[in-house]
């Protein structure tokens, strides 16, 4: 389906709510905003079908501009607000917009058993390595050597993997792509939305500003290109070696399984003690 840009914007922006936005010219975040329209555009689901929940930092900024059911919450506590959303309304759309440290810093615990209990929710995490609003300190994704604000003389703790860490806790559908590769991401999104379960999206892009100033990477367009030739497709990096593919980037879906969905389990629960007589 073809997507037109000015509908888009038409139909699902607060165009009378804090624009212009806060975001630094570049940054990848309006570049994932774009795509989660046109998957949503391109799923046909009407705007009071949808929530957006998002926590503190950058990419919580996003669904203030969305003209949709929408949810600003304390840091690292998105995907709690939105858990009670889908428990109270298991028929709503509910996607959490969280940034690298949002997610997997203070929220750690929550994103950890949110894909261990496979909940029925769309996770999309964008990856830029480092706390940008806040000030420029180290997160887990900030790579061993890095600097930041909080590690002026390189980072001295490795990063980890969002989308392993998720496949590993059980996450339903997990997939991964960079802001340079803006059309994988809303197909990425609309299959992680059409998923039963939890799904998760991890979304690396650029901090300029805070990160790649700080590590001599360049402006946006030279992050952007950079990721575009450290980007490689599942398929491809299958055939690699654990030392080829040292710097890269894999980009694709790495896992899609069909798990036991917790809204659903909780019916069966709650119907098999109405049954013997236990619910009141």
């Amino acid at each position: 389906m073809t997507v037109p840009a000015q509908a888009i914007r038409h139909e699902y922006l607060r165009h009378n709510k804090k624009f212009p936005h806060v975001w630094c010219p570049g940054c990848g975040n309006g570049i994932v905003m774009a795509a989660l329209l046109r998957a949503i555009y391109r799923l046909e689901l009407s705007k009071d079908e949808v929530v957006l929940a998002s926590g503190i930092g950058c990419s919580g900024r996003m669904p203030t501009y969305l003209d949709f059911n929408t949810l600003h919450t304390t840091h690292g506590r998105a995907l709690t607000f939105a858990t009670g959303v889908k428990l109270a309304n298991p028929a709503l759309n509910v996607v959490v917009i969280m940034g690298d440290g949002d997610a997997t810093a203070i929220g750690g615990n929550h994103f950890i058993h949110a894909a261990r209990r496979n909940l029925n929710l769309t996770a999309i995490i964008i990856n830029n390595s480092i706390y940008g609003m806040t000030g420029g300190q180290y997160s887990p994704t900030t790579p061993f050597g890095a600097r930041s604000t909080t590690s002026v003389y390189g980072h001295i703790e490795q990063a980890f993997s969002i989308a392993e860490l998720a496949v590993t806790a059980g996450a339903a559908f997990v997939a991964r792509s960079t802001v340079y590769h803006a059309d994988l991401i809303d197909q990425l999104i609309e299959q992680a939305m059409r998923k039963q379960g939890f799904a998760v999206v991890e979304v690396i892009s650029n901090c300029h500003v805070q990160y790649g100033r700080r590590n001599q990477l360049g402006d946006a367009v030279e992050m952007l290109t950079r990721f575009r030739d450290q980007a490689i497709t599942v398929s491809k990096a299958a055939k690699l070696s654990a030392e080829e593919l040292a710097g890269r980037i894999t980009i694709g879906v790495l896992a899609d399984r069909d798990l036991p969905i917790s809204t659903e389990e909780y019916d069966k629960v709650r119907q098999r003690a109405s049954e013997e007589g236990m619910l009141r």
